[in-house]
């Protein structure tokens, strides 16, 4: 049977029935994990949204640059214990190598957390609602290194059996806990919804969700979850989550979050704050 592990830490995983939801490496309640297998590193500074999160100056989650002020994530990315702690997280804006202060970068704190209300409930977690607002202290200068990302229509069509990418500093090996220092990037294919539905059964919301494909060559999965599906320089989903220590699986699809289904949440919400 397939295992289910929210580890929160690497010596502190308690364990469910049937998907793993990528948690990240390093020990810290809260994100979750997702890297680059089998990609290739990335022209330096070719995606100008992306966006490394830190706590306590590690890299934990990707993510990307939806208005100078504003960051969109995963809702899982952030946990309940690190409530007391949200002032130890900062953006990274303009990284190629995110172990090195390179001239392009900007770093800015996170003045708040806005994760979904349905994420979590009554102490149950529903990744169909894993999404979250983080609003920078203060606006990103806008340059060739730091740009934002529009969004896409509400409810657009998400395309399948296209080629569409994802790009992050997560280990380049799922056995391994030390994470790239540059930037690398993955093509990767979307399925039909059905495919995730057979495979994931209640776990899926077609609705909320993009089924994703792997080659058991090429995948995400850990230490970037949050990170941005393009497809056809269009964001349509996040990443949300995989099978542990087998990320390239081919038998159970990846899954992205919709961006489009949440683009009236995400400016509602930004106008609000």
């Amino acid at each position: 049977m397939l295992k289910l592990r929210l580890c929160f830490s690497f010596k502190n995983c308690t364990m469910f029935p049937y998907v793993f939801l990528l948690l990240i490496g390093f020990p810290l309640a809260g994100g979750m994990d997702s890297s680059i297998i089998g990609g290739k590193e990335a022209i330096p500074h070719s995606r100008p949204y992306m966006v490394s999160i830190l706590r306590d100056k590690y890299h934990t989650c990707g993510g990307m640059l939806i208005r100078e002020d504003y960051v969109l994530t995963a809702a899982h990315c952030l946990n309940r214990s690190d409530f007391p702690s949200r002032d130890q997280f900062k953006v990274v804006l303009g990284a190629h190598n995110i172990n090195k202060v390179e001239r392009s970068q900007q770093r800015i704190p996170v003045m708040k957390f806005i994760r979904h209300p349905k994420f979590e409930q009554n102490n149950k977690k529903n990744y169909s609602y894993d999404i979250m607002l983080l609003k920078l202290k203060k606006k990103a200068k806008l340059s060739a290194f730091v740009k934002v990302m529009p969004l896409p229509k509400k409810n657009e069509k998400t395309p399948v059996n296209v080629k569409c990418s994802i790009a992050g500093w997560g280990s380049k090996d799922p056995k391994e806990i030390q994470r790239a220092d540059v930037m690398q990037e993955v093509s990767l294919k979307l399925q039909e919804n059905s495919k995730c539905e057979k495979m994931w059964q209640y776990l899926f919301n077609s609705e909320r969700m993009i089924c994703g494909v792997s080659d058991g060559k090429h995948a995400f999965c850990k230490g970037d979850s949050g990170s941005p599906l393009i497809c056809k320089t269009i964001p349509q989903g996040i990443a949300s989550y995989t099978i542990d220590n087998d990320c390239t699986n081919t038998t159970y699809p990846q899954v992205y979050v919709k961006i489009s289904y949440f683009v009236p949440w995400i400016k509602k919400k930004m106008k609000m704050n």
